[in-house]
């Protein structure tokens, strides 16, 4: 079970990024600090990545490379060689998944993974979804993330998943 104050550090890093996940037990509002005194936020260039352990990977158990579907379409996730942990919690062992739909792995691996239609979170720790895409060719590949939503170094990713919706 998470502290009361990493559960507000998970929702608060889920809300940055747009994930939605259940309220977190409310907790009094510090009391606000002068503007002048408010610390910097750090430059994106100050975020570190986390080492990927040797032989972690990231893989599509389904559907299948160049399968034809219907929609909603069922992914589920494989993580070998690494555990997996919702958002905001820190842990050198675990991370959480992310799957890019129709999209390459993100430029900069060193920011947070986006959070859109393209790139879909799993904040949670879910290690599945029903994906409802509409028909044609699509791609999928599984982006693992630590709690910031960084991708690890080396980044910790399937290969690309090519199917088509019928």
């Amino acid at each position: 079970m998470l502290k009361t104050g990493a559960l507000i550090l998970a929702c608060a890093l889920l809300a940055a990024c747009g994930q939605q996940e259940p309220a977190a037990p409310a907790a009094p509002a510090p009391p606000a600090a002068p503007a002048a005194a408010a610390p910097a936020a750090a430059p994106a260039a100050a975020l570190t990545r986390k080492p990927a352990p040797a032989g972690a990977m990231a893989y599509i158990i389904e559907p299948a490379d160049g399968a034809r579907v219907t929609s909603p379409v069922r992914v589920v996730f494989g993580l070998k060689g690494f555990g997996v942990a919702p958002a905001g919690v820190d842990r050198n062992d675990a991370g959480h998944h992310h799957l890019l739909v129709d999209a390459p792995l993100p430029e900069n691996l060193a920011l947070p993974i986006p959070n859109d239609e393209q790139h879909r979170h799993f904040g949670g720790g879910q290690t599945e979804v029903s994906l409802t895409l509409p028909p044609g060719r699509h791609t999928l590949q599984m982006l693992v993330g630590d709690h910031l939503h960084i991708p690890h170094d080396p980044p910790i990713a399937s290969s690309v998943v090519t199917i088509e919706v019928q």
